[in-house]
């Protein structure tokens, strides 16, 4: 392809950091460079606590963990999102329950999500989809009013802002992607905000794979034994120094995913005013992090016909996810469950995602934008 998807983005400094943390003779998790990482996180959203992790799934299925879900118990995810929103909560034994999309973008429909409370609701998961926040004081509000948790899947949302707050400091959880694919990354990598602070300590046990080795390594215990459950969660030290070295251009990164997000945006707005095609709609609550550019098609004929068009001319642009609600795994353990998810399965066979990644260069936007417009005009 002569314009790929995504190419991860290298500052430079990520060989010399993961050099340092050889030197400093620790590569397993939860060394220096893992508390640098933790620490800017914290200091900068104002999160009670981090733990990084291997992946978003881990930090989900910590989240998990941490609010002792058990088979029975219920939980309301989007249906459209990746497979671990749900995953990591089906694994432990809950009834997985599906909310639709909005009609203006992707994220879930805060108004579909009290029809589905009930007693046996433990949790809400909201997903921040392209960084684009949820209604975070209507899904709050219903939290407090039924006492069910809200553990916010940011995957996409670093750098992100709901009413000026930091996307993931606002329920009692914030799950984060450092994946290739993301704004910033360390090829493969996560990471779990702890916003309620009564739950920072089981987190750090459930996080050391359920042992009070964090205790031992303060000096507080003579010896660390196995105490709870949990997993082997932890970020290796070669991980973490690489995501430093993002972290120290981070201001640098999200100014450029602005600058190529708003050319594009301002390149299809001749085609949306025309009806062609839609281009994402961010509330007014919302400050985002450009980490996605999405165009909504009229139906699935056109949009397969348009990623035809970019791909014979060398651009790979992609779908996103699949209605989770229809899928085969579901479909086959729930039945009976019904599921109203009509907007999903429109973005199910409408979106496509244009490619977004720190090097593509404004004269690429430019080239993928005409393309686009001469699909429509001719």
């Amino acid at each position: 392809m002569k314009i790929p998807f995504n190419k991860p983005f290298l500052t430079g400094k990520e060989i010399y950091y993961m050099q340092q943390a050889s030197q400093n003779g620790h590569l397993s998790g939860n060394g220096a460079f893992t508390e640098k990482c933790q620490n800017f996180f914290e200091k900068r959203f104002n999160f009670k606590k981090c733990f990084l992790t291997t992946s978003c799934t881990d930090a989900l299925e910590m989240a998990a963990l941490l609010i002792n879900i058990k088979l029975g118990d219920e939980v309301i995810v989007p249906a459209y999102t990746f497979v671990s929103t749900a995953l990591a909560f089906a694994r432990q034994g809950a009834i997985i329950r599906f909310v639709n999309s909005r009609t203006d973008h992707p994220g879930l429909d805060e108004d579909h999500i009290e029809k589905l409370i009930n007693k046996n609701t433990k949790a809400i998961v909201p997903v921040h989809y392209a960084g684009i926040a949820c209604d975070m004081d209507k899904i709050m509000t219903l939290a407090n009013k039924y006492g069910v948790f809200v553990i916010e899947d940011a995957a996409y949302g670093i750098g992100s802002y709901y009413k000026e707050k930091p996307l993931g400091s606002i329920g009692h959880f914030g799950c984060f992607s450092f994946h290739e694919t993301k704004i910033i990354h360390c090829g493969e990598g996560g990471m779990i905000s702890i916003n309620d602070e009564s739950f920072i300590k089981r987190a750090e046990i459930i996080w050391e794979k359920g042992t009070n080795r964090a205790d031992f390594k303060k000096g507080i215990v003579n010896k660390y034994e196995w105490i709870d459950t949990g997993s082997s969660f932890l970020m290796s030290e070669i991980n973490a120094a690489f995501l430093y070295a993002q972290l120290v251009d981070f201001d640098n990164i999200l100014q450029r995913r602005k600058m190529q997000w708003e050319l594009y945006y301002q390149s299809l707005t001749e085609l949306q005013n025309k009806g062609f095609l839609k281009i994402p709609e961010v509330p007014t609550y919302s400050e985002i992090n450009h980490s996605i550019f999405y165009i909504i098609t009229r139906n699935l004929k056109e949009r397969s016909l348009l990623l035809d068009n970019l791909n014979k001319a060398g651009i790979m642009a992609v779908t996103h996810y699949l209605d989770l609600s229809a899928s085969p795994y579901i479909q086959c353990k729930y039945p009976k469950l019904k599921h109203f998810t009509p907007n999903c399965q429109k973005y199910q066979n409408t979106l496509i995602r244009l490619p977004l990644y720190h090097d593509l260069s404004l004269d690429q936007i430019i080239e993928i934008t005409d393309i686009v417009k001469r699909f429509y005009y001719n």
